[in-house]
Protein backbone atom coordinates (compact mmCIF):
# COMPACT_ATOMS: atom_id res chain seq x y z
CA UNK A 1 0.00 0.00 0.00
CA UNK A 2 1.32 3.68 -1.01
CA UNK A 3 -0.33 6.94 -0.28
CA UNK A 4 -2.53 8.19 -3.09
CA UNK A 5 -0.02 11.54 -3.99
CA UNK A 6 2.93 9.08 -4.36
CA UNK A 7 1.48 6.80 -6.94
CA UNK A 8 0.35 9.69 -8.85
CA UNK A 9 3.69 10.91 -9.11
CA UNK A 10 4.67 8.07 -9.79
CA UNK A 11 2.83 7.23 -12.91
CA UNK A 12 4.87 10.83 -13.75
CA UNK A 13 1.26 12.87 -14.04
CA UNK A 14 2.60 15.29 -10.91
CA UNK A 15 5.42 15.93 -8.97
CA UNK A 16 4.48 14.67 -4.94
CA UNK A 17 3.16 18.24 -4.32
CA UNK A 18 1.14 18.76 -7.27
CA UNK A 19 -0.57 15.41 -6.58
CA UNK A 20 -1.48 16.59 -3.43
CA UNK A 21 -2.87 20.02 -4.89
CA UNK A 22 -5.04 17.38 -7.70
CA UNK A 23 -6.77 15.33 -4.54
CA UNK A 24 -7.70 18.64 -2.82
CA UNK A 25 -8.96 20.00 -6.17
CA UNK A 26 -11.43 16.97 -6.31
CA UNK A 27 -9.62 15.39 -9.59
CA UNK A 28 -8.49 12.47 -7.96
CA UNK A 29 -10.99 8.79 -7.82
CA UNK A 30 -10.38 5.56 -6.06
CA UNK A 31 -12.38 2.96 -7.95
CA UNK A 32 -15.08 5.38 -8.75
CA UNK A 33 -15.32 7.53 -5.64
CA UNK A 34 -13.59 11.03 -5.43
CA UNK A 35 -10.96 11.52 -2.98
CA UNK A 36 -10.30 14.68 -1.09
CA UNK A 37 -8.41 13.78 1.78
CA UNK A 38 -4.16 13.71 2.02
CA UNK A 39 -2.60 10.68 3.15
CA UNK A 40 -5.37 7.66 1.71
CA UNK A 41 -3.26 4.98 0.44
CA UNK A 42 -3.64 2.50 -2.40
CA UNK A 43 -2.86 -0.72 -3.29
CA UNK A 44 -1.95 -2.16 -6.66
CA UNK A 45 -5.96 -3.31 -6.99
CA UNK A 46 -7.44 -0.29 -6.99
CA UNK A 47 -8.63 1.46 -9.99
CA UNK A 48 -7.15 5.15 -9.69
CA UNK A 49 -8.16 8.21 -11.84
CA UNK A 50 -6.55 11.91 -12.34
CA UNK A 51 -9.45 14.02 -14.27
CA UNK A 52 -11.01 10.85 -15.75
CA UNK A 53 -8.22 9.10 -16.88
CA UNK A 54 -6.93 6.01 -15.54
CA UNK A 55 -3.03 5.82 -14.19
CA UNK A 56 -0.82 3.68 -16.50
CA UNK A 57 1.66 1.98 -14.52
CA UNK A 58 5.47 2.92 -15.41
CA UNK A 59 7.25 -0.28 -16.21
CA UNK A 60 9.78 -0.68 -13.34
CA UNK A 61 13.08 0.68 -13.47
CA UNK A 62 16.11 -0.97 -11.66
CA UNK A 63 19.39 1.13 -11.57
CA UNK A 64 23.16 0.96 -10.06
CA UNK A 65 25.00 4.12 -10.04
CA UNK A 66 28.32 4.95 -8.76
CA UNK A 67 27.77 8.13 -7.63
CA UNK A 68 30.72 10.60 -7.62
CA UNK A 69 31.29 13.01 -4.10
CA UNK A 70 29.47 16.02 -4.49
CA UNK A 71 26.10 14.70 -5.19
CA UNK A 72 22.66 14.52 -3.53
CA UNK A 73 21.26 11.51 -2.73
CA UNK A 74 17.38 12.79 -3.88
CA UNK A 75 15.30 13.77 -6.90
CA UNK A 76 15.09 17.27 -6.55
CA UNK A 77 17.31 19.95 -4.84
CA UNK A 78 16.02 23.31 -3.73
CA UNK A 79 19.56 24.90 -3.83
CA UNK A 80 20.33 23.69 -7.54
CA UNK A 81 22.89 21.19 -7.04
CA UNK A 82 23.75 18.57 -8.69
CA UNK A 83 21.39 14.75 -8.06
CA UNK A 84 21.41 11.67 -8.54
CA UNK A 85 18.98 11.77 -11.16
CA UNK A 86 21.10 14.09 -13.12
CA UNK A 87 23.06 11.18 -14.43
CA UNK A 88 19.73 9.52 -15.81
CA UNK A 89 18.75 12.03 -18.56
CA UNK A 90 17.64 9.43 -20.85
CA UNK A 91 15.10 7.42 -18.15
CA UNK A 92 11.47 8.91 -18.78
CA UNK A 93 10.32 7.22 -15.24
CA UNK A 94 10.21 9.23 -12.36
CA UNK A 95 12.77 7.56 -10.55
CA UNK A 96 14.53 8.15 -7.10
CA UNK A 97 17.37 7.12 -5.02
CA UNK A 98 16.89 3.78 -2.41
CA UNK A 99 17.84 5.48 0.88
CA UNK A 100 20.99 8.15 0.71
CA UNK A 101 24.59 8.52 0.54
CA UNK A 102 25.71 11.69 2.20
CA UNK A 103 26.82 14.54 -0.20
CA UNK A 104 30.76 14.10 0.41
CA UNK A 105 30.48 10.03 0.26
CA UNK A 106 31.19 8.40 -3.03
CA UNK A 107 30.19 5.07 -4.08
CA UNK A 108 26.97 2.98 -4.42
CA UNK A 109 23.64 3.73 -4.93
CA UNK A 110 20.39 2.12 -6.12
CA UNK A 111 17.52 3.80 -8.03
CA UNK A 112 14.03 2.84 -8.95
CA UNK A 113 10.20 3.67 -9.84
CA UNK A 114 9.50 0.65 -7.76
CA UNK A 115 8.35 2.17 -4.21
CA UNK A 116 7.60 -1.54 -2.67
CA UNK A 117 10.94 -2.70 -3.87
CA UNK A 118 12.25 0.22 -2.45
CA UNK A 119 10.91 -0.15 0.72
CA UNK A 120 11.58 -3.23 1.37
CA UNK A 121 15.03 -2.30 0.67
CA UNK A 122 14.85 0.58 3.40
CA UNK A 123 12.88 -1.35 6.19
CA UNK A 124 14.83 -1.27 9.82
CA UNK A 125 14.23 -5.14 9.93
CA UNK A 126 15.57 -5.94 6.55
CA UNK A 127 19.41 -5.87 7.82
CA UNK A 128 21.23 -6.00 4.33
CA UNK A 129 24.73 -5.41 4.24
CA UNK A 130 26.53 -2.27 3.32
CA UNK A 131 30.41 -2.01 3.08
CA UNK A 132 32.72 1.39 3.32
CA UNK A 133 35.86 2.29 2.71
CA UNK A 134 36.94 4.83 4.87
CA UNK A 135 40.30 7.16 5.35
CA UNK A 136 40.49 8.24 8.61
CA UNK A 137 42.83 10.60 10.96
CA UNK A 138 45.05 9.00 13.20
CA UNK A 139 45.97 4.96 13.45
CA UNK A 140 43.06 2.99 15.53
CA UNK A 141 44.28 0.36 17.44
CA UNK A 142 42.84 -3.08 17.28
CA UNK A 143 41.05 -2.38 20.83
CA UNK A 144 39.33 0.22 18.98
CA UNK A 145 38.10 -2.19 15.70
CA UNK A 146 37.04 -4.35 18.48
CA UNK A 147 34.58 -1.88 20.31
CA UNK A 148 33.28 -0.77 16.72
CA UNK A 149 32.79 -4.24 15.74
CA UNK A 150 30.49 -4.78 19.33
CA UNK A 151 29.01 -1.24 18.67
CA UNK A 152 29.77 2.60 19.39
CA UNK A 153 26.86 4.79 21.42
CA UNK A 154 25.73 7.53 19.68
CA UNK A 155 23.40 10.58 20.44
CA UNK A 156 20.66 8.33 19.22
CA UNK A 157 21.73 4.28 20.85
CA UNK A 158 23.91 2.09 20.30
CA UNK A 159 25.12 1.14 16.97
CA UNK A 160 24.32 -2.34 15.70
CA UNK A 161 27.31 -5.13 15.76
CA UNK A 162 29.91 -4.07 12.59
CA UNK A 163 32.10 -6.01 10.68
CA UNK A 164 35.49 -3.67 10.95
CA UNK A 165 38.78 -4.58 9.29
CA UNK A 166 42.33 -2.06 9.17
CA UNK A 167 43.17 -2.06 4.95
CA UNK A 168 46.24 -0.23 5.03
CA UNK A 169 48.27 2.57 8.05
CA UNK A 170 50.38 5.39 6.86
CA UNK A 171 52.36 6.58 10.03
CA UNK A 172 53.83 9.01 8.30
CA UNK A 173 50.89 10.72 7.44
CA UNK A 174 49.26 9.24 10.42
CA UNK A 175 46.19 8.44 8.11
CA UNK A 176 44.36 4.69 8.05
CA UNK A 177 42.15 2.93 5.67
CA UNK A 178 39.31 0.83 7.64
CA UNK A 179 36.91 -1.34 5.88
CA UNK A 180 33.34 -1.17 7.37
CA UNK A 181 30.13 -3.31 7.10
CA UNK A 182 26.78 -1.94 8.61
CA UNK A 183 23.30 -2.89 8.06
CA UNK A 184 21.73 0.03 9.51
CA UNK A 185 20.37 3.23 7.88
CA UNK A 186 20.83 6.25 10.47
CA UNK A 187 22.45 9.40 9.10
CA UNK A 188 25.80 9.88 8.26
CA UNK A 189 26.91 6.75 10.55
CA UNK A 190 29.74 5.58 9.88
CA UNK A 191 31.51 9.20 10.06
CA UNK A 192 29.83 9.39 13.36
CA UNK A 193 31.29 5.88 14.12
CA UNK A 194 34.77 7.04 13.84
CA UNK A 195 34.20 10.40 14.92
CA UNK A 196 33.32 9.04 18.37
CA UNK A 197 36.18 6.89 18.26
CA UNK A 198 38.58 9.81 17.92
CA UNK A 199 39.54 9.32 14.14
CA UNK A 200 37.46 11.52 12.11
CA UNK A 201 36.75 10.15 8.38
CA UNK A 202 38.07 12.19 5.83
CA UNK A 203 37.31 10.23 2.90
CA UNK A 204 34.22 7.45 2.68
CA UNK A 205 33.32 5.18 -0.05
CA UNK A 206 30.33 2.82 -0.19
CA UNK A 207 31.72 -0.71 -2.09
CA UNK A 208 29.20 -2.82 -1.95
CA UNK A 209 25.44 -3.24 -1.16
CA UNK A 210 24.12 -6.65 -0.02
CA UNK A 211 26.23 -8.86 -3.23
CA UNK A 212 26.29 -5.71 -5.55
CA UNK A 213 29.67 -3.84 -6.28
CA UNK A 214 30.85 -1.31 -8.17
CA UNK A 215 33.17 -3.49 -10.58
CA UNK A 216 33.99 -2.59 -14.41
CA UNK A 217 31.88 1.20 -13.19
CA UNK A 218 34.17 4.47 -12.94
CA UNK A 219 32.84 7.28 -10.93
CA UNK A 220 29.40 8.65 -12.54
CA UNK A 221 28.93 5.06 -14.03
CA UNK A 222 25.90 3.47 -14.14
CA UNK A 223 24.15 0.14 -15.47
CA UNK A 224 20.67 -1.42 -14.84
CA UNK A 225 19.87 -4.48 -12.18
CA UNK A 226 19.28 -7.82 -13.83
CA UNK A 227 16.08 -9.16 -13.20
CA UNK A 228 18.08 -12.06 -11.40
CA UNK A 229 19.83 -9.40 -8.99
CA UNK A 230 15.93 -8.07 -8.37
CA UNK A 231 15.14 -10.80 -7.61
CA UNK A 232 17.74 -12.03 -5.74
CA UNK A 233 17.32 -8.32 -3.30
CA UNK A 234 13.76 -9.08 -2.90
CA UNK A 235 14.70 -12.60 -1.02
CA UNK A 236 17.45 -11.16 0.64
CA UNK A 237 15.30 -8.38 2.40
CA UNK A 238 12.49 -10.67 3.14
CA UNK A 239 14.44 -13.89 4.19
CA UNK A 240 18.36 -13.23 4.81
CA UNK A 241 19.19 -15.68 2.50
CA UNK A 242 19.94 -14.93 -1.59
CA UNK A 243 20.35 -18.46 -3.91
CA UNK A 244 22.19 -18.25 -6.64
Amino acid sequence: MERLQKVIAHAGIASRRNAEQLILDGRVTVNGKTVRELGIKVSGNDRVEVNGVPLQKEAPVYLLLYKPRGVISAAQDDKNRKIVTDFFPYIQERIYPVGRLDYDTSGLILLTNDGEFANLLMHPRYEIDKTYVAKVQGIPPRGILKTMEKGVKLEDGMTAPAKVKMLSLDKKKETSIVEITIHEGRNHQVRRMFEAMGHPVTKLKRETYAFLDLKGLSTGDSRELTPHEVKQLRALAETGKVGF
